[in-house]
């Protein structure tokens, strides 16, 4: 839920010239199965580091009131991988990496960025003082599917053009006082609800690859 929840992150880096560690702050997204995703400028320290070793760290949290160690942290091992834009996966991070950050949209085309993916090799998780796991990346991602990222976009589109009123109730029942959601993007476990820069992660009850699909899913979340 951490690294979905996120809209920025600490990406740790290898510096080139000396094989110092270079941390910078990164916007992120994550792919339909977990991976996240990061546009980079090909003029950036990161995107000259990853291009020469693509061994890189992601530090993503939650803030809070009080001891900013008391709240959770997880950072996420990975290797880069370029995506190239006009490939299918490139429009598939595209469109999530937009609907998570529209903003991006001014400089998203412009010749010198470039999405990368990184795939993880492993994470671990500081959930506080004395909590402590170590996860492999099958811990982190999703299984892969076909058909579920495309029903996925109609369901999220479905949800907010024609019941926008029950996306506000969804919030509302997470414990949100306002009105004007949308759902940003939904993968297999959940999805994510933006308003301004406010990001709620909503976990489904069942596995929209099941029978039912990502109709009986939200239906169960609304009527709950």
């Amino acid at each position: 839920m951490l690294l979905r929840t996120a809209r920025d992150a600490s990406l740790a880096v290898l510096r080139p010239s000396d094989g110092w560690p270079a941390a910078s702050r990164t916007l992120v997204a994550t792919d339909f199965v977990g991976r996240p995703v990061i546009l980079v400028s090909g003029l950036s320290l990161h995107a000259e580091a990853l291009t020469a070793d693509g061994r890189c760290s992601l530090l993503v949290g939650r803030a809070g009131k009080g001891d900013p160690l008391a709240h959770p942290r997880m950072t996420v091992f990975a290797t880069a991988r370029p995506v190239d834009k006009n490939s299918s996966e490139g429009e598939a991070i595209r469109e999530r990496f937009l609907c998570r950050h529209p903003k991006a949209e001014l400089y998203v085309d412009f010749p010198d960025f470039r999405f990368l993916c990184l795939e993880p090799e492993g994470a671990f998780l500081n959930g506080g003082f004395g909590q402590a796991f170590e996860f492999v990346a099958s811990d982190v991602l999703d299984e892969p599917s076909a058909v579920l990222p495309a029903a996925a976009i109609r369901a999220r589109d479905h949800m907010n053009e024609d019941h926008a009123d029950a996306v506000d109730t969804l919030a509302t029942m997470n414990g949100e006082d306002s009105t004007g959601w949308c759902i940003a993007t939904v993968d297999r476990r959940g999805f994510e609800l933006v308003r301004k820069d406010r990001t709620i992660r909503i976990e489904f009850r069942s596995d929209p690859a099941g029978e039912g699909g990502y109709r009986k899913a939200f239906v169960e979340l609304v009527k709950k």
